[in-house]
């Protein structure tokens, strides 16, 4: 990340940026930037290999097979099912990618694994071919479907690769009624490429991140480096893990398993894409759970108690259904400075909003363009109140009071100091009521 940004003690950072602390107060043209951003690493038989790939929920749904390997429908494609129920935008990265590419006398398929050994190549002639200059169609396809379709070519170097196969050069083209791709293997998964995946993924934008390991050194690793990029870079997104207790807000552990598995490794991406789509106003709590997985859910009442207290997210089962039971992450150790209701995931949204717009806006808007003077600082503070504003006006914060927002010149010529103080709204989640009968 090219900009400094992250938390601050004393002003004595060396990078350009912006630097945000948040803080509980003791009790007694800024737009506000879309959701729906996610990213998780897994396990594939056909994608490719060794880096971070972005694909949409449209894209999904049209070039499933293209991107995946795999119809829309397909099993293979239920994590990805899972994670766009609520995630509009996904970087994806393979971790087995280290495989063997399918092939054949006259082509090689685009990925490596066990996918394109599905892939066959079938050279015809074409109507318009003749003795002394034979014309050949060469049609591709994956398992039944034709994928691709070249019509009228000479000889295989008129061939342009397609979606699934690159040409070899150097062969010769002959009438074949349908030549499979064999050899096509998936790499193993090595504990590297989870590093690697990080190490890639840094420089994207996303809000949630889905681990896809239960291997505590794997979750650990994981939630490290969350925290890491939430203190020191500044980039606000929370990692979902399965049953490991970060105490910290930037890390959802899910508690569940689902029917039959020894983990609840299928329910992260559902769980990521949810923490990525949920709008800043918006909680998850009592939320359905619409995915396809079946969760086990035999909690009782104590047990229930006890998931909250260790700070886990659970599902419990309303009338028949799963439904998420608190929008919470793992953040169990309260301090001053981080009181309990940083352990709610709807306030984590509000100040990761916060925190992502004002730094964005000051990075593009800001540094190396405005004059630190005092017209400069009343254009900040302008463009600051609007951003609270807004998030006013949907309901993500309360109360707010421009007059709260302090901008100041910095203890050097290039930085400038804000003070600034929101009330993040949560959804209503326990109901006392007392009824006095006449």
């Amino acid at each position: 990340m090219a900009l400094g940004g992250g938390i601050f003690t004393t002003q004595n950072k060396v990078l350009p940026g912006a630097y945000l602390n948040f803080i509980s107060v003791a009790n007694a043209s800024a737009s506000l930037s879309d959701r729906g951003i996610a990213t998780m690493p897994l396990a594939m038989d056909w994608a490719p290999e060794q880096t971070v790939f972005t694909v949409t929920a449209a894209e999904f749904l049209k070039d499933s097979r293209k991107i995946f390997g795999y119809d829309y429908t397909a099993e293979q494609v239920k994590p990805m099912r899972e994670i766009f129920q609520h995630a509009r935008t996904v970087h994806f990265f393979r971790l087995n990618g280290a495989g063997k590419r399918a092939e054949n006398t006259l082509a090689v398929a685009k990925y490596p694994g066990i996918r394109g050994n599905d892939l066959r190549i079938v050279v015809a002639e074409n109507e318009n071919s003749t003795e002394d200059m034979p014309l050949y169609d060469v049609t591709t396809y994956f398992d039944t479907v034709k994928v691709d379709e070249q019509l009228g070519v000479r000889q295989i170097s008129d061939l342009a690769n397609n979606d699934y196969v690159d040409w070899k050069s150097t062969s010769t083209l002959a009438l074949s009624a349908g030549t499979p791709l064999t050899g096509g293997e998936n790499g193993a998964v090595e504990n590297s490429a989870y590093q690697s995946y990080l190490d890639q993924v840094e420089g994207y934008t996303f809000h949630a991140m889905g681990c896809s390991s239960s291997e505590e050194t794997i979750m650990r690793l994981f939630a490290a480096f969350t925290k890491q990029m939430r203190t020191d870079v500044g980039k606000k997104f929370q990692c979902v893990v399965a049953g490991y207790l970060a105490d910290d807000e930037g890390v959802v552990s899910v508690k569940n398993k689902t029917v039959g598995a020894e983990d609840g490794m299928a329910l992260i991406p559902w769980v990521t894409g949810v923490m990525a789509g949920m709008a800043v106003n918006q909680s998850a709590t009592n939320m359905t759970y619409d995915g396809e997985c079946e969760i086990a859910v035999g909690y009782s009442q104590k047990e229930l108690e006890d998931c909250i207290k260790e700070g886990s997210l659970v599902f419990h089962q309303v009338d028949g259904t799963p439904r998420i039971l608190r929008d919470i992450n793992t953040l169990v150790t309260f301090t001053e400075e981080k009181s309990k209701d940083f352990a709610a995931n709807q306030t984590i949204r509000v100040l990761d909003q916060v925190a992502n717009d004002i730094a964005l806006l000051f990075s593009q808007k800001y540094i190396g363009k405005i004059a630190n003077d005092g017209a400069g600082r009343i254009s900040l503070w302008n463009d600051i109140v609007k951003h609270h504003q807004e998030l006013e006006r949907i309901g993500a914060i309360e109360d707010f009071d421009p007059e709260q927002v302090v901008v100041e010149k910095g203890d050097s010529k290039q930085a400038v100091v804000v003070t600034d103080c929101i009330m993040p709204v949560n959804a209503m989640e326990q109901l006392y009521m007392t009824i006095y009968v006449a």
